[in-house]
């Protein structure tokens, strides 16, 4: 079996599929059209996000078999056409579902006891104490959206807090012994805290805007390591503004490119958010440590060895 890896990946990739018996190729630079133009010729695709795989694409993929994402999104595949055409998706939220639940936990802990701000203040010769007093996590309630892989690995980091971890989902019967489930209109109720674990999808796409927040009861500290666009930017400047989101950690952006590579937008809302001190930016990093690169890869390697045979 031949397979094309159109993004750079942990070599294990390469090396673990070879020793089995694959047939790897690596192309990191080729154009959408230079690629489609010999993607005939292989049976499997391992991506991040560089290339969209549309439904041009993937019909002229006349003999892919699979398809591997090695991470969790797949808003960058046709996956109703993947689905006609009986091409099977991987991905691999389990090989970064750890490093994303601490991301959480820790710009939350540097938003809300001011830890970058005050560091950068002795650092600069300002010593203040008063202004730089922080706010506990003990004895608040922390509302999930999505308890998959990511929601899960980040209410068990939050179980020795002493939060409360509440979380809302589609699919029913979820509650285990870090958190339970609530409806979305109980969620909005009693949050202190929103983080948002969710795929972007038509039903996700802006899920967060006036509306929803209008509809939380408190005022919150808000935490998106999800999809830039399941926020609706404007909407939380607003809030920031307005004072009923009382601080934002953001791993993503509206505005970032479809391969996570850079922002592709610039503009007043963006601003606003990277010079206020009631923010933290990071860029689209939270499942991008040194270790879940190689988990990302093991787990893609060995769910692909479970299905296919060199």
């Amino acid at each position: 079996m031949k397979i094309l890896q159109l993004d750079k990946n942990h070599p294990l990739i390469s090396e673990q599929l070879t020793a089995k018996g694959f047939v790897v190729e690596e192309d990191h630079i080729s154009t959408y059209d230079e690629v489609l133009e010999k993607i005939q010729d292989y049976e499997g695709i391992i991506i991040r996000s560089r290339i969209p795989l549309d439904k041009n694409f993937l019909i002229k993929a006349s003999h892919l078999k699979f398809i591997a994402r090695v991470g969790a999104g797949m808003e960058n595949i046709d996956i109703e056409t993947t689905e006609k055409l009986n091409i099977k998706l991987i991905n691999s939220p389990e090989g970064n579902r750890d490093s994303v639940a601490e991301h959480v936990v820790g710009m939350l802990l540097i938003l809300m006891n001011r830890l970058f701000i005050a560091s950068n203040e002795v650092k600069n010769g300002i010593w203040k104490r008063e202004e730089n007093r922080g706010d506990e996590l003990l004895g608040k309630t922390f509302g999930i959206i999505g308890y998959g892989n990511m929601g899960k690995a980040t209410a068990k980091r939050l179980s020795g807090f002493g939060v409360e971890v509440i979380f809302h989902d589609i699919l029913p019967g979820l509650s285990d012994e870090f958190a339970t489930q609530v409806s979305l209109d109980e969620l909005q109720k009693r949050a202190d805290i929103l983080s948002l674990h969710i795929p972007l999808t038509n039903e996700t796409n802006y899920l967060i805007d006036e509306n929803f927040i209008s509809k939380m009861e408190k005022n919150f500290y808000f935490v998106n390591t999800a999809r830039g666009k399941n926020l609706k930017t404007k909407a939380l400047v607003e809030a920031i503004q307005s004072g009923k989101v009382l601080g934002a950690c953001l791993d993503v952006l509206e505005y970032e490119k479809s391969s996570f590579e850079n922002l592709e937008v610039e503009n007043q809302d963006l601003r606003f958010l990277l010079d206020s001190e009631k923010v933290i930016v990071t860029p689209h990093i939270g499942g991008w440590t040194h270790q879940s690169k190689i988990k990302l890869a093991q787990v893609i390697v060995d769910k692909i060895l479970a299905d296919f045979k060199s």
